[in-house]
């Protein structure tokens, strides 16, 4: 089987928890070309753990390498479209960290970009790969048997997890001005979705939406395709408490976030129509290889039956990197493209659109 050379762009947590360490497990899938980061120290740290990874001092010389067949872009979000069109215009396929980008309009302008070449353009929604799910999809009720669908991600984030599990190298070597550029390019970008005026706490909300929520959404539409409307959505907790109303004629779906410090990660989805309950669990991604399972319960007038399938340890990280390489190596598209990715983005700005109008805005 072919063995894809990659390069990534970006170095940090996810990188160094997750892609680095499973790239290096499928050393006969893919072999760890190149790496860079905006910082020279972890680009170092990174070349020297995984020997082979040659260190770029600059993206540019990473992406027209032709010693690298495909890019692996786990930078911040605000940086994406810019990593994005360096990556395709130097002819590469392209491994591309959720969220795609942070606005509509930037997805916009690099889609004709993505529409011309003929690489391979993978947005990463690893929960949408994992058994568990794929599982519920083949069992899922006939649409119009629906009644209500419940998703959720009540969780505490990854600092509790990784400072009990993993020694990640964080660089110093990023002087102050950089990062303020850094901070008001992401102000600029989140302004341009929740308006000029929108305060710090709305602006928290979208970014909790692009980054947690846009797993469980995107699999929410996987599932059950685009609601008609957002009936209305509400945010507290400065943000990070999140609830949203969805309107799909027939029936509706609820989403619920919200961020706090309890040691517990508590995504699901549960789906439900008159005779059959689906409920699909997740635990953190920071510690790998953790499980995912799916329940089922069906009724019928006089028997009911639970069946658990699961738990499953393989990691959804791993399962989207097999799925990149397959659809490499076979020359077919894979269910999360830039235009799939588009969907979320298009129904998170609807969110905010809700969320204005329940905060008087």
């Amino acid at each position: 089987m072919r063995v894809v050379r990659v390069g990534l762009i970006g170095l940090g947590e996810v990188s160094q928890l997750m892609h680095l360490p499973i790239l290096s497990d499928h050393r006969n899938l893919f072999e760890i070309a190149g790496v860079y980061d905006v910082s020279p120290s972890l680009t170092a740290y990174c070349s020297a753990r995984y020997p082979g990874a040659k260190p770029f001092e600059t993206a540019e010389a990473l992406v027209s390498s032709p010693d690298i067949d495909a890019v692996f872009i786990l930078t911040p979000d605000q940086t994406h479209s810019f990593y994005l069109e360096l990556a395709l215009k130097a002819g590469k396929h392209v491994f591309l960290e959720k969220p795609a980008c942070l606005t509509l309009g930037e997805i916009d302008a690099v889609a004709p970009l993505a529409k011309a070449t003929d690489k391979l353009l993978f947005v990463a929604y690893m929960r949408r790969y994992s058994p568990s799910f794929l599982r519920a999809k083949a069992m899922m009720p006939k649409p119009e048997e629906l009644r209500y669908v419940r998703v959720r991600d009540i969780i505490c984030e990854g600092p509790f997890f990784i400072k009990q599990t993993r020694n990640i190298f964080y660089p110093t070597d990023l002087d102050a001005a950089f990062l303020a550029e850094s901070r008001a390019q992401t102000s600029a970008l989140l302004k341009q979705v929740v308006g000029e005026d929108a305060p710090a706490d709305l602006m928290r909300a979208y970014q909790v939406l692009t980054g947690l929520s846009s797993h469980s959404l995107s699999a929410m539409r996987e599932l059950i395709g685009l609601p008609k409307r957002v009936i209305a959505a509400h945010h507290k907790a400065n943000g990070e408490s999140i609830v949203a109303l969805f309107d799909y004629g027939h029936f509706t779906a609820i989403y619920e976030a919200m961020i706090d410090n309890v040691a517990r990660f508590d995504a699901r989805i549960e789906v439900l129509s008159d005779r059959r309950q689906l409920r699909v669990s997740y635990d953190t991604p920071y510690i790998r290889n953790l499980p995912t399972s799916l329940e089922v319960i069906d009724s019928t007038e006089t028997e009911t039956e639970t069946r658990v399938f699961g738990p499953d340890y393989t990691d959804p990280f791993a399962l989207e990197l097999r799925a990149f390489h397959d659809h490499l190596v076979k020359g077919t598209q894979p269910k999360t493209t830039l235009d799939d990715s588009r969907n979320d983005l298009a129904l998170m700005a609807e969110i905010v659109d809700r969320l204005r109008e329940s905060s008087g805005i």
